[in-house]
């Protein structure tokens, strides 16, 4: 037997209402503030993310799936949305068009990375994506965005963290300023801090390592060396958010994981989940589209991981509804009555009203014990006798009664009965 490959996972039928939920809540939310979906393709260019997401994140060096095509070109399964959403941006000439362009995707992303409670090496992605907005009010629409979805979700135990990290102005000093406090400390740090110590040691912040995390604890803070243009871009969004209720905490050791976010940055991390608590996360990234060869537009984002929100509905005993159940299940009694019931399940769909029929020559008893184990609604009995009389016998599978209808109204009759 083959094997599904390690980090992936199958969606049963059985589980696939959960989704639905997920990801019909996320299209819900996206509509009410008038984000149109965008697709891109699940790989691209590697030069792509090279350039997009950065050579110092762990993504780039560790975790991306890259490969030679026939053409001996190199391949990169996506392992995030938003550089394909701006590579798409920029070559389908969009900043010509009405800015700004909110767009959201559901997509596959793929990491190579130790599989973990809700991340998996094949998981998935809701993200938003809005070009064109530079002020402060826009980061607060996407972060209001994020609540809502997680609210509409009925996600609960949520934190709201919130930092800013400033810009190509103001960053660079307090990279020195980081570098200088990190230096004597370098030798007792990991492999991998050592690496970004000189490239973007703003990441250094992000380290999981304990003994780095310790060290980290008393680096400078990005807000105390926030240009004017960016302290005032901070201020300014989180009186919004206060304005319209929005509880936050300002976490300053938050920089995100990815190379090309500035000003605001967010995370929405859930308590239900363990130490991998991050359900949503995102920020700004205003030089993104220009640096992969577009013009110059500010943008605002997030991306959630759909696994990790089904994973806090688990552990939180939320109990996502159900789909609605199969309208009729058509039983045929004799091989007359089969072909009557075919023939009937086919007119019952062309109405709207769901409809199965037996295809493994199931006796009565038989079809009435599967129409009970898929959930259907009604069951209705044809046999020769009942298309003599031209009443078909229609059973309420949730009070047992049953009723005769003639078989030209039976779908009319099931229609009202499933409103």
């Amino acid at each position: 037997m083959i094997n599904i490959p390690k980090g992936t996972k199958d969606v049963l039928p059985s589980d696939a209402y959960k989704w639905h939920f997920v990801e019909n809540t996320a299209r819900r939310i996206a509509a009410l503030y008038n984000l149109k979906e965008i697709r891109t393709p699940v790989f691209e260019h590697t030069e792509l993310f090279l350039r997009g997401v950065g050579d110092t994140t762990d993504i780039v060096n560790k975790e991306m799936y890259t490969f030679l095509d026939k053409g001996e070109r190199s391949i990169t399964l996506k392992p995030e949305g938003t550089a394909g959403v701006v590579r798409s941006f920029i070559e389908n000439g969009l900043a010509g068009g009405v800015l700004p362009l909110k767009m959201y995707y559901i997509t596959p992303v793929f990491r190579y990375e130790r599989p973990q409670a809700g991340r998996l090496r094949e998981h998935h992605q809701f993200g938003v994506e809005l070009f064109g907005g530079k002020g402060p009010e826009t980061d607060a629409e996407v972060i209001l965005l994020a609540r809502d979805y997680i609210w509409a979700l009925g996600v609960e135990n949520v934190e709201l963290n919130l930092n800013s990290i400033g810009c190509k102005h103001c960053r660079p000093k307090f990279n020195e300023a980081l570098k200088e406090y990190l230096r004597p400390h370098l030798s007792e740090m990991c492999p991998t801090c050592n690496a970004r110590f000189e490239k973007n040691p703003l990441r250094i912040l992000d380290c999981k390592e304990e003994t780095c995390s310790k060290i980290n604890a008393g680096a400078p803070k990005t807000a105390d060396f926030l240009c004017d243009e960016c302290r005032e871009h901070f201020e300014k969004l989180k009186a919004i958010l206060d304005s319209c209720g929005v509880r936050y905490t300002v976490n300053p050791k938050l920089v995100r994981g990815l190379d090309y976010y500035s000003k605001t940055v967010f995370e929405f991390i859930s308590t239900d989940i363990g130490s991998q608590g991050t359900v949503l996360g995102g920020g700004r990234y205003d030089t993104l589209i220009e640096n992969l060869g577009g013009p110059s537009v500010p943008a605002v984002g997030f991306g959630s991981g759909i696994e990790r929100m089904l994973l806090v509905l688990e552990n939180t005993g939320k109990t996502i509804p159900q789909e609605p159940p199969l309208g009729a299940y058509v039983a045929g009694l004799d091989e007359e009555g089969r072909r009557a019931a075919f023939a009937l399940a086919n007119e019952l769909r062309g109405e709207g009203v769901s409809a199965d029929t037996d295809h493994a020559s199931r006796s009565v008893k038989a079809q009435f014990k599967y129409a009970g184990k898929i959930g259907a609604r009604f069951v209705v009995v044809i046999g020769s006798d009942e298309l003599r009389s031209g009443e078909y016998t229609v059973k309420d599978m949730a009070d047992s009664s049953s009723v005769s209808i003639e078989a030209g109204k039976v779908a009319a009759y099931l229609k009202e009965k499933l409103q």
